[in-house]
């Protein structure tokens, strides 16, 4: 039975690291969830525990192709956003943004949905503005190798407000900072779960360039809380906002916080830095702040506590 104020909330990308978590949220808050997700980068094990859930149903279906379904929301999730996965198959990176954001629109304005868009802070590019506010429009190369992805993104915000304007349709886009914690990909080429899985292994901890860029880590609980947070505001407040911690460290000083804390023996190599690799990346979340009352609570240490319990776990399994 469906009472009065329960909504049934599509999540595209729901099998995956940060949808997996909303799912959960979702469904404790007494709502029903269909989780949509086409498994390139998401995994059954990540639901797994959700399954026999009767508020939850899974769908396996690739947004780039239309989906007919009756929700009260939708999160828009779905976009592998680690540099192995979506260079992968770079043209159907950009099409999994771009046609995806206009599946879920069409959906969201068919069925007259508030409709939500996981952006990124990767529209920023390796940006000359630090820290960096919503304002700012972004350093990106439109030809680089990141670009499927980066490009995509801020093809996907496009269309988001170009709806809004067009069509009236109630829209949220946050723009993710760098996050981490359990149910991370072990292999998808992220900063913290390469630390991790390298250190709890005792291989040799890999830094690209000296280690001296930056980025900030946001704990999955606080980002998650963020995008519930603007779900639940009124229709004026569109975003795009940022959702991260500006907490910011070097990549050599996570690593030897990793080693640190993992009691490993591992050692840190160099290699050269990738292309249009950012230098520099925190979020300004004065805006967070303001107008959802939000800003992350976990510490670094602790999040990676419970990151690295998840990886142990994971790996002796």
């Amino acid at each position: 039975m469906r009472y009065a104020n329960t909504k049934k909330v599509l999540v595209t990308g729901g099998a995956g690291f940060l949808g997996s978590h909303l799912c959960e949220k979702i469904l404790d808050q007494g709502h029903e969830v269909l989780c949509v997700d086409n498994f390139f980068t998401g995994t059954r094990r990540n639901i797994a525990h959700l399954i026999d859930n009767p508020r939850f149903e899974m769908m396996r279906h690739d947004i780039t192709f239309p989906l007919y379904v009756e929700v009260d929301e939708i999160y828009n999730l779905a976009c592998p956003a680690s540099p192995v996965h979506y260079q992968f198959d770079p043209v159907q990176t950009t099409k999994t943004s771009v046609v995806g954001a206009i599946n879920m629109l069409g959906l969201a304005k068919r069925v007259k949905a508030k409709v939500f868009q996981a952006s990124t802070s990767e529209v920023y590019g390796d940006p000359e503005v630090h820290p960096q506010p919503e304002e700012y429009w972004g350093r990106v190369n439109p030809i680089g190798f990141r670009s499927c992805y980066d490009e995509g993104k801020r093809c996907a915000e496009t269309l988001f407000f170009d709806y809004y304007r067009q069509h009236k349709l109630p829209i949220k886009v946050v723009r993710i900072f760098n996050t981490y914690g359990p149910r991370m990909h072990p292999n998808d080429g992220r900063v913290v779960s390469n630390f991790i899985v390298q250190a709890l292994k005792g291989s040799d901890l890999t830094i690209y360039g000296d280690g001296s860029q930056t980025r900030s880590f946001c704990y999955v609980d606080d980002l998650i809380d963020g995008f519930l947070a603007l779900m639940e505001t009124g229709p004026e407040i569109t975003g795009p906002i940022n959702i991260g911690n500006p907490g910011e460290f070097t990549m050599l000083q996570l690593a030897e916080l990793i080693i640190e804390m993992t009691n490993s023996s591992s050692k840190i190599v160099t290699r050269p830095l990738p292309p249009d690799d950012p230098r520099q990346r925190r979020p300004d979340i004065s805006k967070a702040k303001a107008l959802l009352g939000w800003e992350p609570t976990v510490p670094l240490r602790a999040g990676l506590s419970r990151t690295i319990n998840y990886f142990d776990h994971y790996i002796r399994n």
